[in-house]
């Protein structure tokens, strides 16, 4: 049986002054350890705020959410929060002394190198994308067992992107840290998670192993006329162009190979048919106890 780092059921906040406003409802999903999960969806839909849930930084206003505690998580903020007069020695000293059972020095030390960052640099005087070495590096040294972040290359450079992407996949595997990131650029998450969770209108619309959601959709194209065949399966979102028609369907069966073509679903097809069709059937693959069964 797979550990979980996260369960979330039910899960929902309330903003504003007469708390009128949900960021999130009836949200439910479990994160099984040691994926490192891609957190897509549009702006507003509510990512921020389940990654403050997550951390702990904000209570929900119901349902439940199990998660891992304090001590062995980190989480760092679209803001990068840092102490500005400190060098970047100083912080990562005070990284250490607030966690001296845990810290992990190489890596944080690691990721500081590898920007060529001088430790006796003010955090005041770093650029956004060096800030957000020095946020990682003190996120990675507390060697979490669960690393959220949230939007944390939006300030850098493709390069910049790909070098920090792989610095934090590196220290997860060595470590088997459980990581949820979000990020608006797809191709980066496809190359890096092994799992999906998708929030769009304050709600989860898709959850599970990414091989697990490829696996259970199928992009069809055929002859709009014989767009009928496809009642018996879940129709996610249908596109016509003249004579023909391309779907996102849930196959709950074979389909006629004979008059469709079907390909594998790239998650960036998966993520944009979704969002194109709020009012399809959600998905969540019971991953988190080995299974495959899926809820909708």
């Amino acid at each position: 049986m797979t550990n979980t780092v996260i369960e979330a059921t039910g899960l929902g906040l309330r903003y504003g002054r007469r708390r009128g406003v949900w960021a999130l409802r009836e949200c439910s999903f479990r994160l099984p350890e040691g994926r490192i999960c891609a957190l897509v969806g549009p702006n507003g839909a509510g990512k921020s705020t389940l990654l403050l849930l997550a951390a702990g930084l904000v209570r929900p206003t119901e349902g439940t959410l199990r998660t891992q505690p304090r001590e062995t998580l980190a989480y760092v903020g679209q803001d990068k929060p840092l102490y500005p007069q400190l060098t970047i020695a100083e912080t990562l000293r005070m990284g250490s002394e607030l966690n001296p059972r845990h810290w992990d020095a190489v890596a944080a030390q690691r990721i500081i190198e590898a920007g060529n960052l001088t430790p006796d640099t003010r955090v005041r005087t770093l650029s956004g994308g060096q800030r957000t070495r020095v946020a990682l590096a003190l996120a990675l040294g507390k060697r979490p067992r669960l690393l959220l972040l949230d939007e944390p290359m939006a300030n850098l450079d493709p390069l910049a992107r790909h070098q920090l992407m792989g610095e934090i996949m590196a220290v997860a595997a060595e470590h088997g840290t459980s990581v949820v990131m979000s990020s608006h650029i797809i191709d980066e998450l496809r190359e890096a998670c092994d799992h999906v969770l998708l929030v769009a209108g304050g709600s989860i619309r898709l959850a599970g192993s990414l091989d697990g959601i490829r696996s259970a959709h199928r992009m069809v194209t055929g002859p709009t006329a014989a767009v009928a065949d496809l009642d018996g399966h879940t129709v996610v979102e249908a596109r016509t162009a003249g004579r023909m028609v391309t779907a996102l369907v849930r196959p709950q069966g074979p389909v006629d190979g004979r008059t469709w073509q079907t390909d594998d679903a790239t998650l960036e097809e998966l993520v944009l048919a979704y969002l194109r069709a709020p009012d399809a059937p959600p998905l969540t693959l019971d991953d988190a106890l080995g299974s495959m069964g899926a809820r909708t």
